[in-house]
């Protein structure tokens, strides 16, 4: 890998993205940061160009859309940018029964977790083959490894093909230089939760902080680890580890309890 590689990253402005950034900066890589949010990708690009002295390019777009994918992949190439990490953050959930949520919301979360993480991947991922020299780091969700997620059901869903996917695809690279690990965060300290409408949820008490997230994965990218896990709490290690022997509706029953939100 070359000294200071260039990473993208996206969902950039807040979160675990925000701090993937900065732990990239801090190392002496160079940036494209990509988020809706102009003005806070302008903030963070004066923070780490001023602090790191590094190059930090700002791609503000929607990545619900399904065109947005492509633009990326043809703006990075029109700037002259050469990536080498692949840094798919972006991603949302929401609470709710799935007949009774707003399907243009599930749609969205469908089309940017799933659709735009895999196409970005197909995009960029014939580069680093090439040039037999690259990493990808896709942020999964330890909900993808219990059997569904109710009141959450689409978001597990797509987590669950995420981290299917990844390991896929690194199981197809295993002969090349280009790794892809799958990071999987439990209930993190970001603005997931309040997007969500899961704040108050049991879910996300003891929520661990996204910076430390972000460290696990960072350096489980570089070690060219397969699947991070990060963030779990002992109660949530002890669940984790029971999960396979505990009976399906047991399990189902106890995550949908995790995710109720508090009586008004």
């Amino acid at each position: 890998m070359q000294k200071n590689p260039t990473a993208l990253i996206t969902g950039a402005s807040s979160g675990i993205g925000l701090e993937l950034a900065r732990l990239h900066a801090e190392a002496g890589g160079n940036l494209v940061i990509v988020a809706r949010n102009e003005s806070r990708l302008h903030a963070l690009r004066d923070e780490l160009e001023e602090k790191d002295q590094i190059s930090v390019t700002v791609l503000a777009m929607d990545l619900t859309s399904p065109s947005a994918p492509r633009e990326l992949h043809e703006a990075v190439r029109a700037d002259g940018l050469e990536i080498d990490y692949l840094i798919n953050n972006a991603g949302f959930g929401g609470q709710g029964k799935f007949h009774e949520r707003d399907w243009d919301e599930d749609r969205a979360m469908i089309q940017l977790n799933i659709v735009t993480l895999t196409e970005l991947c197909r995009l960029f991922l014939p580069d680093f083959v090439a040039r037999d020299r690259g990493r990808i780091l896709n942020v999964s969700s330890t909900a993808s490894l219990p059997p569904g997620g109710p009141l959450q059901a689409v978001y597990f869903a797509t987590k669950s093909y995420v981290t299917a996917f990844s390991l896929g695809i690194a199981g197809e690279l295993q002969d090349t230089d280009v790794t892809v690990t799958t990071l999987l965060p439990a209930a993190t300290d970001t603005g997931f939760a309040s997007s969500a409408g899961m704040a108050k949820a049991k879910l996300f008490q003891n929520a661990a902080s996204a910076r430390s997230v972000a460290e696990d994965g960072y350096q489980g990218m570089l070690a060219g680890k397969r699947k991070v896990v990060s963030g779990l709490n002992p109660m949530m290690k002890a669940m984790m580890l029971a999960l396979p022997f505990v009976p399906e509706k047991l399990a189902l029953n106890q995550i949908r309890k995790m995710q109720e939100l508090p009586a008004q």
